[in-house]
Order: structure tokens, then C-alpha cells, then sequence
């Protein structure tokens, strides 16, 4: 989860907060100010523990940390178009790539690592960080809106399929073909979050009256919750709980939505109508809260082809970027410690084909 924060603390600019995100397991938080980033350990719920601050980068707009690992993404407004990856125990770089435009947003998880530009996504191994997949092909998403899979068994990815509507194009990560488009919503996607295992999908609109849960990788609506009635909100977030029971929203109107997802029974699944599911943001909430699939399958299903060959290259032919690549791995902490690094430097203008 990540988030912007713009006011300005007692301290002053330099240390009024840019940004800010939990990590994927939500045990770490990373905050970006105009002096540099911070990590803190959440392992208390009385206090934050810090347990790394740096300075070298000034004006952080995006930190993301993996997991517990001391592999740390950066990008400062200095250098918009710019991702930098340390591993920030040893105070080492691990490797940077430009992109052809500003970078708006990063997602990461054990297996894949992705840039979210406004009208393209990189895809990268983060093993050995290789590019992987451009999608170039993409509506133009100008907050950088897109969700990753924590899980990196499938490492599925949503983000925004139309400029008009709440279309989500579900993408497996791993096999680097789309699965399914998912007509969420009448009104244009706010917020999209896969839970822990990846098995399901919520969303929400700018509209921000209602959300959905969908099943992944079927794109089948399993829930429909209404956070009002008639005034619209932005929805900034959407978070489940890591034993997916509980949904949480946040918006606009400083207030947290918590709803409980009942066990879904097979009875409800697919008792609704082509009516039902249409979205009407100002009409009375129906007693039933779960309706039919809405999923529109692609022409091409979902492969099980690894997202990279034994000598990284890309699918399909694609063009890898060049790399400088140190001796050896630099292992994060230990050899345990996942995943092994190769120090690269890369410059994604122009070195891709479109997918």
C-alpha cells in the first residue's frame, strides 16, 4: 500500500513526508521526505522502530521495500525517469534503469519487480532484474494505478483497461500473457488490491460508493460492498486483511470502511441478472450482496511457458537491454536471503518491442 502526504510537519519541509508505503507482508513501513527515506520495523504496535534512514537520494516520491529483505527501491523527483535498487544493509547500489517517461508507481514481490509509467509497464526478473515484458499497449493511466500479487507463485497483475470505464485487465506475471478483462464498474477505476494469496481482486471507482471483490484468475464477482448511499468520495486505498476476512477502504472523508467477507456459497454465485450487474452508484443496496461473473475472458488463455528462458532472455524474441554484470551475485544478507542480485545498469528507451 503507498501513499502521498503533502502537509508540512513542525520540523519543516525537509522533513514533511512525500510519501509512504508498507511493505508486502505489512511488517515494514518505508516514509520518502526531501531529505531522503526512512525504514521503520512495525513489530510493535506502541512505537515505530527505525531500522534505516538514508540521505543520499534527496526529494523521495516512491520507496518500496521487498518484504523484509534489504532490497529497497527508490525514485526521487531529481531523477523522475530514474529507479535506483539498493541494498540498503550494505549501502550498496544494486543496480539502476531510466525509463522514457516519469516513473508513477513500482510494484515488487519475490519474483517479479514492476515499473507502472502512464502509458507503458515494465516487467523485470527481479533475480537478475533482466526486463522481462513491456506492455506498451496500455490506456494511458495517469496516476500510475496497477496492483502486483504478493504471491510470486502467480504473480498476477491488474491495472486499468479503458480511459472511460471500470474495465481491469487481469495479467499473469509469471507466464507473460493477459488471463481475463473484468468489467468492474461503470465509472473509472480509484483503487485495486489483490489479498495475500492472490486468489481475489477489489476494487472501487472514482465514484467510490461502491466496492468489488472478484475471484482470481476467473474474474468472477464474489462481493459487493456500499461505502454510501449518494455523496461520492475518493477511495485512496483498499487493503485485505492477511487472512483475507476483512476489507478495508480509506478515502477522502478521513473515515475507514472495514467489511467482513461472509463464506461464499454456490447458491448465490451466478444468481444474479444482466441488470443486477450493471452499476448504479445512487441505488438502494439489494439485501443479496453477491451477483453473476462479469469476467470477459481474452482469446488466449493463461500459459504455464516459464516468463524467461535459462539465459534470461525475453519471450517471443523480445530485446533484452544490455547489462554490466559484476563477478557474482550480491546476496541481500545471507545466502538464505531471497533473492540474489546481479549488479546491472539499464536504460529502457526504446530497447523493447511492443507486446
Amino acid at each position: 500500500m503507498e501513499a502521498e502526504a503533502a502537509d508540512a510537519p513542525p520540523g519543516g519541509v525537509e522533513s514533511a513526508l512525500s510519501c509512504f508505503s508498507f511493505n508486502q507482508d505489512c511488517t515494514s513501513l518505508a516514509t520518502g521526505t526531501k531529505a531522503g527515506y526512512k525504514l521503520f520495523s512495525l513489530s510493535s504496535v506502541e512505537q515505530l522502530d527505525q531500522v534505516h534512514g538514508s540521505n543520499e537520494i534527496p526529494d523521495v516520491y516512491i520507496v518500496e521495500r521487498l518484504f523484509s529483505s534489504s532490497l529497497v527501491v527508490v525514485v526521487s523527483h531529481t531523477k523522475p525517469r530514474q529507479m535506483n535498487v539498493y541494498h540498503f544493509k550494505k549501502g550498496t547500489e544494486i543496480c539502476n534503469y531510466s525509463y522514457s517517461s516519469n516513473i508513477l508507481s513500482i510494484r515488487l514481490n519475490r519474483q517479479r519487480l514492476l515499473v507502472c509509467l502512464e502509458e507503458s509497464i515494465y516487467i523485470h526478473n527481479i533475480k537478475d532484474m533482466k526486463l522481462l515484458k513491456t506492455l506498451l499497449d496500455i490506456p494511458a493511466n495517469p496516476t500510475g494505478l496497477c496492483a502486483l500479487s504478493i504471491n510470486h507463485s502467480n504473480s498476477y497483475l491488474a491495472y486499468p483497461g479503458s480511459l472511460t470505464s471500470g474495465e481491469i485487465v487481469l495479467y499473469d506475471g509469471n507466464s507473460l500473457k493477459t488471463v481475463c478483462t473484468i468489467a468492474a464498474h461503470e465509472g473509472t477505476l480509484a483503487a485495486i488490491t489483490f489479498n495475500a494469496s492472490g486468489s481475489k481482486l477489489a476494487s472501487a471507482s472514482e465514484k467510490g460508493t461502491v466496492i468489488r471483490v472478484f475471484s482470481v484468475p476467473d474474474g468472477q464477482k464474489l462481493y459487493e460492498f456500499r461505502r454510501g448511499m449518494k455523496r461520492y468520495v475518493t477511495i485512496s486505498s483498499l487493503v485485505f486483511s492477511m487472512d483475507s476476512q476483512f476489507l478495508c477502504a480509506s478515502s477522502n472523508t478521513e473515515t475507514v470502511h472495514i467489511f467482513k467477507l461472509e463464506q461464499v456459497t454456490n447458491s448465490l454465485l451466478g444468481s444474479g441478472t444482466t441488470e443486477e450487474n450493471k452499476e448504479n452508484d445512487l441505488r438502494p443496496s439489494l439485501p443479496q450482496s453477491y451477483a453473476a461473473t462479469v469476467a470477459r475472458p481474452s482469446a488466449s488463455s493463461a500459459s504455464t511457458v516459464p516468463g524467461y528462458s535459462e539465459d534470461g532472455g525475453a519471450l517471443r524474441g523480445e530485446v533484452i537491454p544490455e547489462h554490466e554484470f559484476a563477478t557474482g551475485p550480491v546476496c541481500l544478507d545471507d545466502e538464505n536471503e531471497f533473492p540474489p542480485i546481479i549488479l546491472c545498469r539499464g536504460n529502457q528507451k526504446g530497447k523493447t518491442k511492443q507486446s
